[in-house]
């Protein structure tokens, strides 16, 4: 997906400029609040790269497989197959969990992560085509999550986490309980505080 995708499907012009218009754009859209897109944006946005990236970076080299997959990867020996071939990475370290079925059944791969806020595995893009969109047989074609589904996944995230209670205002406090929502941690907490007021004085002024 790119900005210019976003503008399109929300009914503005695909100049690539997140302004004023764009975001209130989407806010009537997805039928949000000021805060709410304040909010849903900021986090996309440093989620995403600032709206370019939107799908699981898995090209690790051996040493970053160790680092970042451990339980996987508990040595450099063992990574010797896997290393730089993404395919087979998402295959091992998403196998047997998140409603996939095992490394050879290729569901690590077909399901891993994408969109502004990753859906990854199987029973989350089930639930996502099944229940979100209303549209089962689309999960045949993951890929669209990562294209004109970006944010449509990243709404059923805040849909189904409960999140917009958190996003009725925008203060430092509501910032910092969503970033441990989304992220799991405080990673980018700054940058998403940032991005977080600057586009809700774009929504509001």
């Amino acid at each position: 997906m790119s900005l210019k995708t976003l503008q399109s499907k929300v009914g503005v012009n695909p100049d690539g400029v997140l302004g004023g218009d764009t975001l209130k754009a989407i806010a009537k859209y997805y039928k949000l609040t000021p805060e709410e897109t304040a909010h849903f944006i900021g986090q996309c946005s440093h989620e995403s790269g600032g709206l370019k990236v939107f799908e699981e970076n898995l090209n690790y080299s051996g040493a970053g497989l160790v680092t970042t997959f451990n339980k996987y990867f508990p040595s450099l020996a063992s990574t010797l197959s896997y290393e730089r071939n993404p395919k087979r990475i998402a295959n091992k370290v998403y196998a047997n969990r998140m409603g996939n079925g095992n490394e050879e059944s290729g569901d690590g791969w077909k399901y891993r992560g994408r969109g502004a806020i990753q859906l990854t595995g199987k029973s989350n893009y089930t639930k996502f085509f099944s229940e979100a969109r209303k549209d089962p047989s689309s999960i045949l074609n993951p890929d669209q999550v990562a294209t004109t589904l970006a944010f449509d996944s990243a709404k059923f995230f805040f849909d189904e986490n409960n999140l917009w209670e958190i996003c009725k205002v925008v203060t430092d406090a509501s910032i910092l309980s969503l970033t441990k929502k989304v992220n799991g941690g405080t990673h980018g907490l700054q940058e998403r505080k940032d991005l977080t007021r600057k586009f809700y004085a774009m929504l509001t002024q």
